[in-house]
């Protein structure tokens, strides 16, 4: 007799297993976590698109980082909100709109590391090769360091979800509160020996290039602040510096986090609220630490609200 799950083009994802109790308090966790994401990066963006003070490669280049920060929520959390008010039964999902959605998760996780990477780039030179920054980082380098970040991605994604769509299906069971690549080649039968070693591959390699860049930047850089005796630029380089490293440890500190909780089965359901708080925590922090650490932004925001004070004084 044929498996009726054979090939099935409907799928059932598992979801968070919550009580009646908590349903509310983390829906509404969720909806505020992604009101918040999407007013703050939407905002930054808007704020450095409409200023002619911000356009400059650091703020430009955060764009890109911001924009991927509310693709990455827009495809997760309101699939999430929907099914924590959902039984466990009716949390159903096409299989193209499942792959869609697992390609889109792994390119917002790859196009993270790939932009904080020429970000670091450009700081690099703004710190080591002052003389020649506006040489090196024109608006044409910008779109070709913006290009190649999310080229590189798409492509590293593009092949990770190739070999998981050749699969053929026997489950129908997606133990994830969302689709993502391990999920759904663990829905065929067939060996996915093939899967595991390129998407390792993919995983190490990935980390390996993201971590090394940043080493080996932030190292270049220190070295020249330690070579010049000049306080202030060495405390603006550090500013800067700082800001940028410490978006980059959060993002990379709440992935492993969740990616080292799928060696403990035991915590599985910590391992599915790891992975969802690693599209909110990052995205969230990113926006105020940018706003709080650059003295530009602040000077934008300052400048906006003052002229209102100085009227309504009047």
């Amino acid at each position: 007799m044929e498996n009726s799950t054979f090939n099935s083009l409907t799928l059932q994802l598992e979801g968070l297993m919550i009580t009646k109790f908590s349903r509310l308090p983390l829906f509404f966790f969720f909806f505020f976590s992604f009101l918040f994401v999407l007013v703050a990066n939407a905002g930054m963006i808007l704020l450095i698109l409409v200023d002619r003070n911000l356009h400059q490669p650091m703020f430009l280049l955060y764009c890109s980082l911001a924009f991927n920060d509310v693709l990455g929520n827009c495809l997760v959390l309101p699939r999430v909100m929907s099914d924590v008010l959902r039984p466990p039964a009716e949390r159903l999902i096409g299989y193209h709109q499942c792959v869609v959605q697992a390609f889109l998760v792994h390119m917002f996780g790859t196009s993270t590391q790939t932009v904080l990477m020429i970000m670091a780039f450009d700081r690099y030179v703004a710190i080591c090769n002052p003389l020649r920054y506006s040489m090196i980082m024109t608006n044409r380098m910008v779109v070709k360091l913006t290009v190649s970040a999310w080229g590189s991605a798409l492509v590293l994604v593009g092949i990770l979800l190739g070999l998981t769509i050749r699969l053929s299906r026997c489950r129908t069971l997606i133990t994830n509160p969302y689709c993502d690549n391990a999920s759904l080649f663990k829905l065929s039968c067939e060996s996915v020996e093939i899967n595991n070693i390129y998407g390792l591959t993919f995983t190490v390699v990935l980390s390996v290039v993201s971590v090394g860049s940043m080493v080996i930047t932030y190292a270049r850089i220190a070295a020249v602040c330690l070579s010049r005796r000049c306080k202030s630029l060495n405390s603006k380089a550090l500013r800067t510096c700082s800001t940028h490293l410490i978006v980059y440890v959060i993002m990379f500190t709440s992935g492993k986090v969740s990616i080292a909780l799928h060696r403990f089965p035991q915590y599985t359901e910590e391992r599915k609220l790891a992975i969802i708080l690693y599209h909110i925590i990052p995205c969230s922090l990113n926006p105020i630490i940018y706003g709080v650490q650059s003295k530009e932004v602040k000077k934008v925001l300052t400048g906006w609200f003052q002229p209102r004070k100085v009227q309504s004084s009047v």
